[in-house]
């Protein structure tokens, strides 16, 4: 509920303060009092399109304040928390400054907030119902979201549907372009794959060859040497000598009395290790004893493998990990149709869901249409528009998260004449009472939102203005009702009735606001029937429409 309104300095208003009440609010006054200047200001503190002067002149900045009364449930909560705002025991507290250079800077609960913040919580607060509203029952884009309401239609099928069918979509078009890519390396990985298996490489197998080979030739460029040692060792080398000295020494040892036996005894243990020397050397030799193809084998592994490492830009001993990885890339290209058909099937059946969800929403809504022009057409009797039509048109659209439909609402003011949207085809006042029908069927259990209705009477009197008036009181009822009306049969009906006056001093012109009392209310609505000459007739007709 919108509490209270404060303005300073904005157009013809100096200083203004306003309370509001619950209930139906009028607002009235003489052409061109200014009436149309609280909408503005209203406006203007809500983040709306505004005039581009709004300072009043003399005045060095403008300033406008809105509180609202909050419930704990209102959708406003949701905004502000998402702005990083929290306010207190459910009281809102809008507050914006129009400066001369034209710059608007905005506060929410003192907050300072952008003019962004400002127009998303207008959406929930306030709805403004006029014959030049472009926010609310006029803008086609919004009637499908209130066909849905009045219908109480359930649009989360349609839209898991949806989201189901775009992921889906989204998974088949990621696989294609995928598998298209895969395809045009295949023949290279085809190729590679085949290369590695055929050159089976083996983890540390680089570094074995180099040893290898590297022991090859080494042992290629001694064997020469250890072969002419073992030879000069041999039984035509040392060894033959020393056993030929042995024996000579042994036939004369007995006749040396004793001094041979040291000889001896050294010379039997350097044969000793001389026949362990020539058996090393043997050993050796045997094992520098290879096959010179094996070195050639070993040489032409190796450079394979080098050169196989530098293609891939690899190491050697990341060869045999590579080929395993393409031989996957290659298997997911050869399960890719597999897939691709699963995916396809997946796609199809998202496809057809979301069909079947869309198709029942379309059809609930053509119901609720159905219902929805019964419910207008009803309306409309008592406003005296009992010959016009008023028709719901659900069309087909591009498919979407809200399902395949188009919403538009109708209108033929006579039977057998074209029909077309309603600020199109409606004059002025049965615009007005068009908005009001369909307000009131749409209403049913919206108490959120503070309905402002601009001058929706218009063009209409006597009994017709008065079925505006019972209207406009009953949506009222649990709600919050601001209109600003010329019928007195409307102002009658309010709960808290404004009086919107002009006066000019010292050439300065000034509009003013104030509640009335009963009295002041007898008095103004008897200013409505009769005009400036205000007769007896009228004040006790003015007494009779108050006493309703």
């Amino acid at each position: 509920m919108l509490r209270s309104l404060d303005i300073r300095d904005m157009l013809l208003i100096q200083r203004l303060d306003l309370s509001f009440g619950p209930g139906l609010n009028v607002l009235t006054g003489e052409t061109g009092a200014g009436k149309s200047i609280l909408l503005d200001c209203l406006g203007f503190v809500l983040g709306w399109r505004s005039r581009a002067e709004l300072v009043r002149q003399g005045a060095q900045q403008g300033e406008v304040q809105a509180v609202f009364d909050l419930p704990d449930a209102h959708p406003a909560h949701a905004i502000l928390s998402e702005a990083g705002i929290t306010i207190d025991e459910g009281e809102l507290i809008l507050r914006r400054v129009n400066g001369l250079d034209g710059r608007k800077t905005g506060w929410v609960n003192d907050r300072r907030v952008s003019g962004e913040v400002l127009r998303q919580l207008s959406e929930v607060l306030v709805e403004l119902h006029g014959q030049h509203d472009d926010r609310g029952l006029l803008n086609p884009r919004g009637h499908r979201v209130l066909l849905d309401a009045f219908g109480a239609l359930d649009t989360g099928p349609v839209r898991a549907a949806w989201t189901a069918r775009r992921e889906a979509n989204r998974a088949l078009t990621e696989a294609e372009a995928a598998l298209t890519a895969a395809r045009q390396e295949e023949e290279y990985l085809r190729h590679a794959v085949a290369e590695l298996d055929k050159l089976a490489p083996e983890p540390g197998e680089e570094q074995r060859l180099d040893i290898a080979r590297r022991a090859m030739q080494g042992a290629e460029r001694i064997r020469d040497d250890v072969a002419r040692a073992l030879q000069m060792l041999g039984s035509d080398g040392a060894e033959s000598a020393m056993v030929d000295a042995a024996r000579w020494l042994e036939g004369a040892a007995e006749q040396a009395e004793g001094r041979l036996d040291e000889p001896l005894a050294a010379l039997s243990r350097a044969l000793i290790e001389l026949g362990e020397a020539t058996q090393g050397i043997e050993d050796t030799l045997q094992a520098l004893d290879f096959d010179p193809s094996a070195l050639e084998n070993t040489e032409e592994r190796l450079f394979a493998l080098r050169a196989l490492a530098r293609k891939h830009d690899v190491l050697a001993d990341d060869l045999a990990g590579l080929g395993e990885q393409l031989r996957d890339r290659l298997g997911r290209i050869d399960a890719g149709e597999a897939q691709m058909t699963t995916l396809r099937a997946e796609a199809r059946a998202a496809d057809q869901a979301y069909d079947a969800a869309a198709a029942a929403l379309t059809a609930a809504r053509t119901a609720a249409a159905v219902r929805l022009d019964a419910a207008v057409t009803a309306e409309l009797v008592p406003l005296k528009m009992e010959r016009a039509v008023f028709l719901t048109v659900v069309s087909p659209s591009d498919p979407g998260p809200d399902g395949r439909d188009t919403v538009a609402f109708t209108v033929a003011t006579n039977p057998g004449a074209p029909s077309g949207p309603l600020d199109k085809i409606a004059s002025g006042g049965e615009l007005s009472r068009f908005l009001l029908a369909l307000k009131v069927c749409l209403a049913q259990g919206n108490d959120a939102l503070v309905m402002i209705f601009d001058e929706i009477d218009r063009g209409v009197g006597g009994a017709t203005a008065d079925a505006v008036g019972r209207r406009l009181q009953n949506l009222a009822n649990g709600a919050q009702v601001l209109v600003i009306t010329h019928s007195p049969q409307v102002a009658a009906l309010g709960a808290v009735h404004f009086r919107v006056s002009k006066s000019v001093t010292d050439g300065m012109t000034t509009s003013t606001v104030v509640a009335l009392s009963e009295a002041d209310r007898v008095a103004e609505i008897a200013r409505m029937l009769a005009g400036d000459r205000v007769t007896g007739a009228a004040t006790e007709a003015a007494r009779a429409l108050l006493d309703g």
